[in-house]
């Protein structure tokens, strides 16, 4: 019997035999190394587990400083079942506020994004200043439990890093900016602070998250998934892994030699960075592609077991969206993303079967970083990790 094969449908739905299973990987050589069963795909208790030990507990990415750029900008956004409210104050900080009213707890805000010099609920009037502070509650003076300085929105801790917006539901991670020295030294000549926002987008693919993660971090799919976007452009072939951390995995996507240089460069970047790309996951949904003239990301958020909600966008040293060049990569990122979500949501598909159990994965320079991020999952989740109650 096939290593592995004991994962048949009915385990690999059970959150125990996944656990130990990503326990065992951990303990494997990466000479040995192999992919997760279905269950981690396509089960939903073991998605319950990642909401409460990963997403209430890491750095989510929620979307970019440019979505919210002048005071009393704002965008609303969901997190596990948390309703957020990102709003840029009067003071220019950004904050995450919960966008649930203290009063009987309805939306604050119900627009996806605008701008406002206060937040009203509409369904009591309860209005709230751009740092969620309390500002007035109608009819509100004799009520004897009232106390307006106890009845500000949550601020919930949050971070920005390189221009994007990061939440921290439960209050309790460290501080991440130290968590990616590595991955900050690898991008400093890119200089990704200095890129402006010229698109953004929300979708929902019918894919569990964990998929699209993997899926932009590997270039072994790129020559077939790919042909006339990509592939022409960072062949598979080119593709080097680059040594990561436990917080953050990466590679580099080299161009070929026959393409044209991607500028506008930055006058820091050397001659090798301006002839790849690093595309790189902060753990555990972040994954960004910082080329030499253009960044894209996407935030992504599970939105069921076989959904991913996303937010993605694209940055670059030009300021015009409407720039010809800028169209043109809008457009690029576009036509890629339909082909990945294509092959995605049939992998959704093909993962329900009980005849699929793990294979090898690539060799590192391909699907390295595969083999990262599951040993990060394995860390959070595995069977010899205490969960956090």
């Amino acid at each position: 019997m096939p290593r592995g094969f004991y994962m048949s449908t009915t385990y690999a739905s059970n959150v125990d035999a996944l656990r130990r299973e990503l326990t065992e990987l951990k303990s494997v050589s990466r000479d040995e190394a192999r992919t997760m069963p279905p269950g981690f795909y396509t089960s939903d208790d073991f998605l319950e587990l990642e909401k409460e030990q990963i997403f209430r507990r890491e750095w989510i990415c929620l979307g970019h400083v440019g979505e919210v750029p002048e005071p009393g900008d704002f965008f609303t956004t969901e997190l596990v079942g948390e309703q957020l409210l990102v709003s840029r104050g009067q003071d220019g900080e950004i904050y995450v506020l919960s966008n649930v009213c203290r009063h009987r707890g309805n939306l604050v805000e119900t627009a996806p994004n605008g701008n406002r010099r206060s937040f009203v609920c509409q369904y009591h009037a309860w209005t709230y200043d751009t740092d969620g502070r309390l500002k007035t509650a109608p009819l509100m003076k004799k009520a004897k439990a009232f106390d307006q300085k106890k009845c500000s929105l949550p601020q919930l801790n949050t971070e920005i890093w390189n221009n994007f917006i990061f939440v921290n539901l439960d209050g309790m991670a460290d501080p991440l900016a130290d968590q990616l020295d590595g991955l900050q030294g690898i991008l400093h000549n890119y200089h990704h602070e200095l890129r402006n926002l010229l698109f953004t987008d929300e979708a929902v693919w019918n894919t569990n998250w964990k998929n699209l993660t993997e899926n932009f971090m590997e270039g072994y799919h790129l020559f077939s998934t790919h042909p006339k976007t990509l592939q022409p452009m960072t062949p598979t072939q080119l593709c080097r892994k680059v040594p990561g951390e436990d917080r953050w995995t990466a590679y580099r996507s080299y161009y070929d030699p026959e393409y044209p240089p991607r500028g506008p460069f930055h006058e820091d970047l050397t001659e090798d960075e301006q002839r790849n790309s690093v595309l790189f996951n902060v753990f555990p949904s972040f994954v960004v592609a910082v080329a030499a003239n253009y960044t894209l990301y996407l935030c992504l958020r599970p939105a069921g077991a076989d959904k991913v909600a996303i937010r993605w966008g694209i940055c670059g040293l030009k300021s015009d969206p409407q720039d010809p060049e800028v169209v043109a990569y809008i457009d690029l990122c576009k036509s890629f993303n339909v082909e990945d979500k294509e092959k995605l949501e049939t992998l959704q598909k093909a993962q329900n079967t009980r005849y699929y159990h793990s294979g090898p994965l690539a060799p590192d320079d391909l699907e390295g970083t595969i083999w990262d991020f599951l040993n990060y999952m394995g860390r959070m989740v595995g069977a010899d990790r205490e969960l956090v109650e």
